[in-house]
């Protein structure tokens, strides 16, 4: 009997539940592919790393000179705000100095006053010497007048000078800000580069840790020279050759050759692009401001045709990035980090201008 009944009919197995769960069935097996595997992102080839290594590098450059920048604001607001301080604190003593005469001349009327001034006259015993000093007192209260107006001044000044310092403390802190926001922007771009970097097989691998990925950009790589080559002889035909101050800042420039590029420095042991030129002029007894974006202000603009040694030279559309001329379309740069203080064409990269500083 049993084995002639039909077998009984299962709602949840309809033809609807079933390709239900045939979809689930499905997607569960599909979900136990190891990711990547059924849409892995296609492979970058060693040119298109070094691009994106470059690309990087720019962009923490950017952020470098922006850093420069909010750092030379900060000295300065910081040394604004010491001297305001200074003078506060040195007004304030004359203040405190001007209320404690102003006190013990005020002590010593209260103590004078009690007795009305007929009455002192009768009981003193020369009213000749009672009238010298009631004309004394006159004087005196004079210069009480003057000390209230001193006291008053002074105070008005003290509270002038520390509502400035508040003003340049404040200022201090919003450039600490940016400081702090530029620094975590170049760090996360340089780390980035890094990382893409060690994506390269050895074989492709830059020698100078990423001054070879300039190139793949398309732009061509620096080229160092030993620290004690000497300047070039002569400038381009048809162009004096560096002599003065050009020629001092160009030695210098050269003696800094092979040394590493360190964002944010100026010297000895390390620079960045900005930091080198303004230590190479400086060595010459010319003063450059810090960034790039102002050293290009800081002299006479000249064409690219018209380039002599020393002077700068500064590339790309957001002028980040400069060098010092050195004659026959050559210049010397701090690249980028992990690629040292070298030489370079100046048509290797995007040129923005130049400008004689002396």
């Amino acid at each position: 009997m049993a084995s002639h009944r039909k077998p009984k009919h299962h709602p949840l197995l309809s033809g609807t539940a079933r390709t239900a769960v045939g979809l689930a069935l499905a997607g569960a097996a599909t979900a136990t592919v190891p990711a990547g595997i059924g849409h892995a992102a296609p492979q970058r080839t060693p040119d298109e790393v070094k691009a994106q290594v470059a690309r990087y590098y720019r962009q923490a450059e950017v952020a470098t000179e922006r850093y420069n920048g909010a750092k030379e604001r900060t000295d300065r607001a910081r040394a604004v705000l010491d001297g305001l301080q200074d003078d506060a604190a040195r007004r304030t003593e004359r203040l405190n100095a001007a209320r404690d005469a102003l006190g013990s001349y005020a002590t010593a009327q209260y103590r004078a006053g009690g007795i009305p001034s007929s009455v002192r006259l009768l009981l003193s015993s020369s009213p000749r010497h009672f009238l010298d000093r009631a004309s004394m007192a006159e004087r005196t209260g004079a210069r009480e007048a003057t000390e209230v107006a001193r006291v008053r001044e002074e105070l008005r000044q003290v509270r002038q000078v520390r509502t400035t310092a508040e003003g340049k403390l404040r200022e201090l802190e919003d450039e600490r800000n940016a400081l702090a926001r530029h620094r975590r922007t170049i760090e996360a771009k340089l780390a980035a580069a890094r990382d893409l970097l060690r994506t390269l097989p050895p074989a492709v691998q830059p020698a100078d840790d990423g001054h070879g990925a300039a190139a793949g950009a398309g732009h061509a790589a620096g080229r160092s020279a030993p620290a004690d080559a000497p300047p070039p002889a002569a400038a381009p035909a048809g162009h004096a050759p560096a002599t003065g101050r050009a020629a001092q800042a160009v030695a210098f420039a050269y003696g800094a050759l092979g040394k590493p590029y360190v964002w944010g420095a100026t010297g000895p042991s390390g620079y960045d692009c900005s930091g080198l030129t303004q230590a190479a002029w400086r060595a010459a007894g010319v003063s450059l401001p810090r960034t790039t974006y102002t050293q290009i202000n800081s002299g006479h603009r000249v064409t690219r045709s018209r380039l002599v040694p020393g002077d700068l030279v500064f590339f790309y559309s957001g002028v980040s990035h400069v060098g010092l001329y050195i004659g026959d379309g050559r210049m010397i740069h701090a690249p980028h980090p992990g690629a040292p203080v070298s030489i370079a064409p100046v048509d290797s990269m995007p040129f923005a201008g130049a400008v004689r500083p002396a």
